[in-house]
């Protein structure tokens, strides 16, 4: 019998509300091994969960993911938040399709993960995960930073603008899709580079292979520079820091729902591919 764990975001009322709905109805197909309020998986999940159903939105996904570190293990999405492009299932969808989400491992996605690493004073200062991306960006007094950046230890370029954004396939539909960055399906192992307002007219976005070591250092940054980590983790960046991006050991994995094609999300959530109104 399989076993499941059902997390919900503690700052989400309908969360708490959609596990209690979920929790008996999951009882009655499988082994329930607990039911948690709280993002910080790691010291919340049983490990002897086959899946852990998170009902929150995509930034709970994320964190959830985030915190299981190398000890990942396949995540249910329930969206009760408001964009849910991760989150994939509704309430409904999950008791419909309940014994293929939990049973059925051929609708597991992997999602690639970055290993975010800032040294400062050559020590190490923060080392994160990140699911969608890590972005380095100007703060107050807002003046033109300077980045450079290298790749399998050589020199790539140096950047001058409001930052730069590496990040993950999955990561690409996010800040990355804003700074005009390219739409990658998550299944491509790649990893991208995004400037974030390059004071220049060639620095364009740049994808390289899934196992490239990034390495930027902070040539010329300002008090409110900023290394952010999925939208949810910061550290301020300092003259002469260094930030080292990689792949990660260990994959995300995201169950998909059945019900969906997998280009449903960009389609009806971002409206990819719309055709204009000839009326």
């Amino acid at each position: 019998m399989r076993r499941v764990f059902l997390l919900a975001n503690p700052d989400k009322l309908e969360a708490k509300r959609a596990l209690r709905k979920v929790e008996t109805f999951a009882a009655s197909k499988c082994e329930v091994v607990g039911a948690a309020v709280g993002i910080d998986g790691r010291p919340a999940v049983d490990a002897r969960a086959d899946r852990i159903i998170v009902f929150g939105g995509d930034g709970t996904l994320i964190g959830v993911a985030r915190s299981l570190g190398s000890d990942q293990i396949p995540l249910i999405a329930v969206n009760v938040g408001k964009l849910g492009f991760l989150a994939e299932f509704s309430v409904d969808e999950l008791k419909t399709t309940f014994d293929q989400a939990v049973g059925d491992d051929s609708l597991c996605r992997h999602r690639m993960l970055l290993q975010v690493t800032l040294q400062h004073n050559g020590g190490v200062r923060d080392i994160c995960v990140a699911l969608n991306d890590c972005v380095i960006q100007a703060g107050p007094p807002f003046r033109l930073v300077q980045l450079g950046v290298a790749v399998d230890g050589e020199h790539l370029t140096t950047v001058g603008g409001d930052g730069l954004i590496v990040c993950t396939p999955s990561g690409s539909t996010a800040h990355n899709l804003s700074a005009g960055g390219p739409i990658m399906h998550p299944g491509v192992d790649a990893i991208i580079l995004t400037p974030l307002n390059p004071h220049s007219l060639t620095h364009k976005p740049l994808v390289i292979e899934r196992d490239s070591v990034i390495d930027i250092t902070a040539v010329v940054v300002y008090e409110g520079t900023t290394v952010i980590v999925d939208g949810q983790v910061s550290s301020r960046l300092e003259p002469d820091d260094r930030l080292t991006v990689k792949r990660f050991a260990a994959d995300c994995v995201l169950v998909h729902n059945p019900l969906h094609t997998n280009w449903y999300k960009l389609v009806t959530k971002l409206h990819w591919g719309r055709p204009p109104d000839y009326s």
